[in-house]
């Protein structure tokens, strides 16, 4: 490099690689072309070369040379001389064979009329011959390139490959895969499900059957690496064929989607890894992003908890879409701090506030609204961990009912326009404190919804500990409650691929560690959805509200967590129960089977989007609930023993959840 700088510098151009060999090919062609119609016009007089006459003899040697220098002005436009022939595809071809059609009927006009008729053997001998002589050298290394990688033995780190889809990405992908034959891999088999593809070859490779056929092909093959090329695929059918490949040892990778097969990014390199999202089997969720964008743009935005995973999520999606302000709140200043430089660094003009502070203290939640005014309020900040709050329930009361509480009760006073609860599915029929206490915020925000609709915003309590200066009703008058006009709802999902406190994270960190991975319970069940989709839901919920809803996300079918498990051991290239043990330790305290979506009394009303539902609320005394809140709050600092029997009271549908043994066959399995 610095050889080439000091050339430089000296005012001499360095010629490319590609640049010489250009004009090496170049002077190919100028004696190819040449060669082409000499050997056409030997051809005629059967290789006598003394007996070709001068009347054919003169125009060729006086015209050829001008006609080739043409060609080669003519070989430049068709940027023959610019391609990377090593990876020659059918447009190249296509190219060649255009640029040799148009400069052979050129030859013919133009030594006809400058010289007259030439014998139409040598016309069409000549072009003909031009033509196999530049097309040819021009493909004759891909196709020693091709027929290398078809005898290089596939081993080592290398592999046999199971190509799934033979429609056009995976034509892209095998021709790839030929180019690069050096790195090893090579295709010995295809799947497809079209019956007219099976039994018929693709470049030489076999369409060996449907999906039902992976599983013994990869055994008759020998395949250790699997390829899964259908970027239309749904979510469901890329779940089942994926499931397939989940028995086998292979490694696996697909093709990310539509996205890059339409811009032409089809290669080897555009293949990722199998990820658990796409065993999921639904389509994620598609928001509205106008509608979304009509909703925040020019608007001041809080989330509370917004250096959580969701929160996080949240402040980002938020800052794409222009607000006035965001402010960040969070009680975790390292989160906080975090996403702050993150969205600096991304929205250098982007308004934004970060502050420190907790939910629970009343007087900060009233200083915070008093000084930024927050039209928007995304609710995200909660304990969330079921085992933890189980050791510690009077905090989780204390963090999310009467946390979330004396948020709504500030953001009402202050004139906030929105307030967006992210609930849980564990908020349905729960069985333990964190369920409990996220059902009970849910019906505090219900019970916001209803007494503002209802104009008697002031029978709610401004519930504090301390006697503090954010006295709401500051004149006497009464007017602030007479205004409140805030909109309550809340949005529940269920389990967050990613988030922290997902389960995926643990058990990567166990198949690391070698094992073992430990499942509660060999049945439990959750649903699952991505940290995008669920924001995606929050804020088309902001957007859909008209006040007192429950969200729901359609979540697909549930996903066995031991499944989620064993999947991921064999995606990391091990055998469940082989290289890696499975335990199964027991459901937890509080934990349950299964998640619920709605609880029975529930019913579902549809909304713009198809996987996007409203829960009906179940109806309740608001008056008993408010009085119960006061008490529970009592109950609640004065850390009491019994603050679950309290809860049980305050929320009819918690019944703490009963051990659930693990048969002793299973267990033994494990």
């Amino acid at each position: 490099m610095e050889e080439r700088d000091m050339v430089n510098r000296k005012g001499k151009r360095m010629l490319e690689p590609w640049q010489i060999l250009s004009g090496l090919m170049a002077v190919y062609d100028f004696v190819a072309i040449h060669g082409a119609f000499l050997l056409a016009l030997l051809a005629r007089f059967d290789f006598k070369f003394g007996e070709i006459p001068d009347a054919f003899w003169l125009p060729y040697t006086r015209f050829i040379t001008v006609y080739a220098l043409g060609a080669l002005v003519v070989f430049w436009f068709f940027r023959l001389y610019r391609s990377l022939w090593a990876y020659a595809s059918f447009a190249e071809l296509v190219r060649a064979l255009e640029a040799c059609l148009i400069t052979g009927v050129a030859h013919i006009i133009g030594i006809t009329v400058l010289f007259g008729r030439m014998p139409l053997s040598y016309y069409f001998g000549g072009v003909l011959l031009q033509t196999v002589l530049v097309v040819g050298i021009r493909f004759s290394y891909r196709l020693v390139r091709y027929e290398r990688s078809k005898r290089q033995p596939a081993g080592g780190a290398e592999g046999r490959v199971m190509l799934i889809g033979a429609g056009d990405a995976g034509q892209m992908i095998l021709r790839d895969l030929n180019a690069k034959g050096a790195q090893g891999n090579r295709v010995v088999c295809i799947i497809d499900d079209d019956p007219n593809k099976q039994g018929r070859y693709v470049e030489d490779v076999p369409v060996v059957g449907g999906r039902e056929d992976i599983l013994a092909n990869v055994e008759k093959y020998r395949i250790n690496k699997i390829y899964l090329a259908i970027p239309s695929a749904s979510a469901e059918q890329k779940r089942d064929i994926l499931s397939i490949c989940n028995e086998t040892d292979c490694e696996l990778k697909q093709l990310p989607g539509m996205y890059q097969f339409v811009q032409g990014e089809i290669s080897v390199s555009a293949l990722k890894d199998v990820s658990v999202e796409d065993l999921l089997g639904r389509e994620p969720v598609r928001a509205d992003l106008e509608e979304v964008f009509a909703f925040i743009h020019g608007k001041r935005v809080l989330v509370t908890g917004g250096g959580g995973s969701i929160g996080s999520e949240l402040c980002r999606q938020i800052a794409a879409h222009e607000p006035e302000m965001l402010i960040i709140f969070d009680i975790y200043e390292n989160n906080a701090y975090d996403i702050q430089l993150e969205l600096k660094d991304k929205y250098p003009e982007l308004n934004l506030v970060t502050l420190i502070g907790s939910v629970r203290d009343s007087r900060r939640m009233f200083q915070v609204f008093e000084t930024y005014r927050p039209q928007i309020v995304y609710h995200a900040a909660a304990h969330k961990h079921v085992p933890l709050m189980e050791d510690s329930p009077c905090e989780a009361v204390k963090n999310n009912a009467l946390g979330t509480y004396k948020t709504a009760y500030a953001a009402m006073v202050h004139g906030a326009e929105r307030f967006v609860l992210i609930s849980t599915d564990k908020a349905v029929n729960p069985t333990n404190v964190m369920g409990a206490t996220k059902r009970l915020c849910e019906m505090i925000i219900q019970c916001f919804d209803a007494k503002i609709k209802a104009g008697k915003a002031e029978e709610l309590p401004q519930l504090f500990t301390h006697v503090g200066y954010e006295n709401a009703d500051k004149d006497g008058t009464g007017r602030v409650f007479r205004e409140a006009k805030t909109e309550f709802v809340a949005v529940r999902f269920g389990n967050v691929l990613g988030s922290n406190g997902s389960v995926i994270p643990v058990f990567r960190r166990q198949i690391e560690n070698g094992g073992p991975v430990t499942v509660t319970h060999p049945d439990i069940i959750r649903y699952f959805m991505t940290i995008p989709e669920a924001v995606s839901l929050v804020m088309l919920a902001g957007t859909y509200a008209h006040g007192g809803e429950i969200f729901v996300l359609d979540m697909g079918s549930p996903v066995k967590i031991d499944t989620l498990a064993r999947n991921l051991i064999k995606q990391s290239g091990l055998r469940p129960d082989v290289d890696i043990k499975i335990e199964y330790t027991g459901l937890r305290p509080g934990e349950k089977l299964y998640e619920e979506k709605l609880m029975a009394e529930e019913g579902l009303r549809k909304t713009d989007n198809k996987l996007i539902h409203i829960g009906n609320p179940i109806p309740f005394d608001h008056d008993r609930l408010l009085i119960e809140l006061q008490a529970l709050m009592d109950d609640a600092y004065a850390n009491r023993e019994d603050i679950r029997d309290r809860l049980m009271a305050v929320v009819p549908t918690f019944h703490p959840a009963a051990p659930q043994p693990i048969p002793a066959e299973q267990k033994k399995a494990g």
